[in-house]
């Protein structure tokens, strides 16, 4: 575990000395600075209120481990909570002041606001993948090491996953509701500009990129991190198999290392060299992948394992590369102009172009999980699968901090434009804004893939702990099980675009009444009332969050007393494959639209405040929850019903506990 500790100190140390010198950049214009302060303060209480709804069910479900399995498992899984809050608010913190010092960078050139943004994206990059290793490690030793440890990691994973969902499911209905309130009215009825000054859900609409991208991206990858890793730990000691376990050590390290190097790398070159910001986050990529295959292809010299677990981890590499320039054909290249070419006669004709490209965009990745799953399992066995979702996300701390710049940027123009700044930061700012749209699609393509593997890991574990060598699709038991967790990630997205569109509708009353009786609004000589408006995206999405965190714990244990281990199985395979696919989908359909509309905003087809724009303007709004709420959250949904399968389903079969399908056949 030493490997762990240096590299987490390492990265933690990085950390540190980037805030201090992202905090030292002094913010010179005292309006963008009061609006940054807005933003920070709205982001910060947000969390502040989430993490108190939060921690009544962290003690119930401390309790429930202790009472189940022991005071070492809620231990561990208290940790794996508390490890994955530090994460996110520390990256949401650093993201909130850094937004106004990329507008002030932006002044001097692309480069330098390029350098602070992916800075400001580089702490939650880092800080995820240090208290991922950190926080396992300290599991680890505490408890006596990985004999005696093995079957705790599970209980820290479902810490992670656990606090993953709320904040993704939290953070989205927040920035989705203010998004389309703030879009719906400002864009569409009072044909004003996106972050205009005047729109009295702009501040919110900040502060949710803030709460649902940084916080809840952080969350989300922290636990697919941490989850891919336990899948490798507990496979590893149920098959005995020390030396594959060295070897997920040596690779999550070294992936970490090469991260490491690559970000410092991107973050000096993006400073002082005139490449485009798109080409340096490019080479970047490439460059953190040729560095971790390199690391892992020596890993065998000293630690004697075969060359099948490099063949397996080095799959789900180039799967996640791939994956990710699909993603971008889909959201950035050439079928967003079939959705702009289709807004030219509606709103609805503009949503069907979407909703068709998109759901053709779910084949591709599905193919490549397919055969990365095929030759990992054929290279090394269950654990092979396990290898795969490690190597996939081995590299996290660099393609985290890229997709953390996003919404950095975006603060950035929004910023800029509330300020009223000169055109040519804006137009710096717009460009990177640009560039962070892209960053953001590939990054989701990437966090919903990295859960697919993850959760056919930890279903691989869930097998080896209960038993299951193979499952009959035959028995009725399984088929029943297939369907409802097929059926389940389509009830989750039914509550969370819910919890959307009615606080996304109490905040267009909102606006819609301070444009009308606050005199002088849309004329820019009043000011509007911008906290009432933060204040019901943070009441209804506290309100919202819980159903849908407590539908991923209770189905798989309701599955087992109604369908047995085998129902269980059958519900955790079905939700994997349903949830992935349909991931895929909201995710790019989201972007397509979005993407769609700035191409028209952009001059094409009559630009700004033509019919087309109107109506794309309708599809990005519709977009918006599947892609920043829905879709994000599935990923977490089928993690967290398999680790939560992994921890207590096997402690029910020993126990004995009643299964009613099977007192109906005695």
């Amino acid at each position: 575990m030493l490997e762990f500790f240096a590299v987490a100190v390492l990265l933690l140390l990085t950390v540190i000395l980037s805030a201090r010198w992202i905090l030292g950049i002094k913010v010179e214009n005292a309006l963008a600075a009061q609006i940054s302060g807005h933003i920070h303060d709205g982001a910060k209480a947000f969390l502040s209120s989430e993490y108190k709804v939060m921690f009544p069910w962290i003690a119930v479900l401390f309790i429930v481990l202790a009472l189940l399995t022991g005071y070492k498992s809620a231990i561990a899984f208290l940790a794996g909570a508390l490890f994955s809050i530090a994460a996110g608010y520390i990256g949401m913190q650093i993201a909130t002041l850094a937004n106004v010092r990329t507008t002030e960078a932006a002044r001097r050139g692309s480069g330098d606001a390029l350098s602070v943004a992916f800075s400001a994206g580089s702490v939650m990059g880092m800080t995820v993948v240090a208290f991922g290793l950190l926080g396992l490690g300290l599991v680890v030793f505490v408890f006596g090491g990985f004999e005696k440890a093995g079957g705790i990691v599970s209980s820290f994973s479902l810490g992670a996953s656990f606090v993953a969902l709320f904040a993704r499911v939290g953070g989205g209905i927040f920035t989705k509701a203010a998004d389309v309130g703030a879009d719906l009215v400002g864009k569409v009825e009072a044909n004003i500009p996106e972050d205009d000054p005047r729109n009295p859900a702009v501040i919110a609409d900040n502060v949710g990129d803030n709460v649902g991208d940084v916080a809840g991206m952080g969350a989300d990858l922290y636990e697919s991190y941490v989850g891919s890793i336990v899948a490798c730990i507990v496979l590893a000691l149920a098959e005995k198999n020390m030396v594959g376990l060295s070897f997920v050590l040596w690779a999550v390290s070294l992936g970490a290392l090469s991260s490491w190097f690559t970000i410092l790398l991107v973050r000096g070159i993006s400073s002082r060299s005139h490449m485009e910001p798109a080409n340096v986050f490019r080479m970047g990529s490439i460059l953190v992948t040729l560095l971790a295959v390199g690391f892992v292809c020596l890993i065998p010299m000293w630690t004697g394992a075969s060359w099948s677990y490099v063949v397996s981890t080095v799959a789900g590499m180039i799967v996640g590369i791939a994956i990710g320039f699909i993603t971008d054909y889909y959201t950035m290249g050439a079928p967003i102009k079939e959705i702009a070419k289709a807004s030219e006669t509606g709103a609805a004709t503009n949503i069907l172009s979407g909703m068709a490209i998109a759901m053709q965009s779910t084949f591709l990745p599905v193919l490549l999980v397919g055969l990365a799953t095929i030759v990992a399992y054929l290279s090394a066995g269950l654990f092979g699968i396990a290898l795969a979702g490690v190597g996939m996300l081995c590299t996290l701390a660099y393609s985290l901090s890229v997709d953390a710049y996003g919404p950095v940027a975006d603060n950035a123009g929004g910023i800029a434009e509330m300020a009223h700044f000169s055109p040519q930061v804006r137009e710096v700012t717009d460009g990177l804004d640009a560039l962070g749209n892209a960053t953001a699609a590939m990054g989701k393509g990437f966090a919903i893939a990295s859960a697919a593997l993850t959760a056919l890991a930890l279903f691989a574990a869930f097998n080896s702990a209960v038993g299951i060598k193979a499952l009959d699709v035959s028995d009725p038991k399984v088929l029943t099980g297939v369907m409802v967790g097929a059926a389940s990630p389509f009830l989750f997205s039914s509550i969370v675009i819910n919890a959307v569109s009615r606080t996304a509708f109490v905040i267009v009353k909102e606006v819609r009444r301070q444009f009308k009786e606050i005199p002088g609004l849309l004329s820019g000589q009043a000011n509007p009332d911008y906290v009432v408006c933060v204040s019901i995206s943070t009441s209804h999405a506290l309100k919202n969050m819980v159903v849908p965190a407590l539908l991923a714990l209770i189905l798989p244990l309701a599955s087992y007393f109604l369908l047995g281990v085998e129902g269980v199985g059958g519900v955790l395979i079905g939700q994997t494959v349903s949830g992935f696919v349909m991931a895929v989908y909201m995710a790019n359909a989201g972007g397509a639209w979005d993407n769609a509309k700035k191409l028209i905003e952009g001059g094409f087809l009559g630009g700004k405040g033509s019919e087309a724009h109107h109506a794309a303007v309708i599809g990005d709004t519709v977009g918006d929850p599947l892609k920043d709420t829905a879709g994000p959250s599935i990923n977490i949904l089928m993690k967290l019903s398999t680790v939560v399968s992994l921890i207590l389903i096997p402690i029910f079969v020993q126990m004995g506990l009643p299964v009613l399908i099977d007192l109906f056949a005695k």
